[in-house]
């Protein structure tokens, strides 16, 4: 696939106020990746901060993501030189960035995901330019893969005006669990604190024109088309596991 033109056309869809769907993968499987990638999805991140997936193992993934035309993304574990050098140079066509609280910690990490000027991240060959032979193509990608930002804290919250701010920055994503859980209320999404936090977070990068997304783990359709309907903008729908998991029990009539 050509991930530079798959970065351009989420990028413009989203800058045109349209909705990208992806999805998620936590199990270490080329066959999984290669039925996510045919299933339709703009995106899907490859999940190295839960799921139980070796940096060795992406190259594999994304081969298989790519057959379907599906752009990989990476969760890193943390937004560190290592966690995001290594997954782009594997050849991620951007980092979604867990545990975002503040502008400067979220420029830190945009640089280390840049080749220079617009950043900092060694230069060299590598799988993402197929060890040389598209140097000279992905020198342009390099200067910028997707970025987005896991806001998944109260703290966050309080400086998502000067996050949102972050020049290189393509949208946020809500991590419910964790933004809950920081707030002493893990899992309670129904509680009006926890809502009328996820209202400020989308307000906020409504008025800067910033994609606001969330992940909708439970692979309900009419929830995913109440979350777009609320305003969300960049969403993943459900993960690899959780998909299997909700096929997977015997029928309940069944001797």
């Amino acid at each position: 696939m050509n991930k530079l033109e798959s970065i351009r056309n989420i990028r413009k869809l989203l800058n045109s106020g349209g909705t990208s769907v992806g999805s998620w993968m936590q199990i270490p499987n080329a066959s999984v990746a290669e039925i996510m990638g045919r299933a339709g999805y703009d995106w899907v991140a490859v999940d190295l901060e839960h799921g139980s997936i070796d940096v060795q193992q992406l190259p594999d993934l994304f081969r298989a993501l790519e057959l379907g035309d599906t752009l990989p993304l990476v969760r890193v574990a943390q937004g560190s030189a290592k966690d995001c050098k290594r997954a782009l140079d594997a050849g991620a066509g951007g980092i979604i960035v867990p545990m975002i609280e503040s502008s400067e910690q979220l420029e830190e990490v945009r640089d280390l995901c840049f080749w220079p000027p617009a950043g900092k991240r060694g230069v060299g060959f590598s799988r993402a330019n197929l060890f040389g032979k598209d140097f000279d193509e992905y020198t342009v990608l390099a200067q910028g893969p997707l970025l987005v930002a896991m806001i998944e804290h109260f703290h966050a919250v309080d400086r998502l005006k000067e996050i949102l701010n972050v020049k290189g920055l393509d949208a946020i994503l809500i991590g419910p669990y964790d933004l809950s859980a920081s707030m002493g209320i893990t899992a309670r999404f129904t509680d009006p604190a926890f809502k009328e936090t996820m209202l400020r977070i989308r307000n906020e990068c409504q008025s800067r024109n910033i994609p606001c997304g969330v992940h909708v783990v439970a692979p309900s359709p009419n929830e995913l088309q109440d979350r777009i309907s609320e305003g969300y903008r960049f969403l993943a729908y459900s993960i690899d596991a959780v998909f299997l998991t909700n096929s997977v029990n015997k029928p309940g009539k069944v001797k």
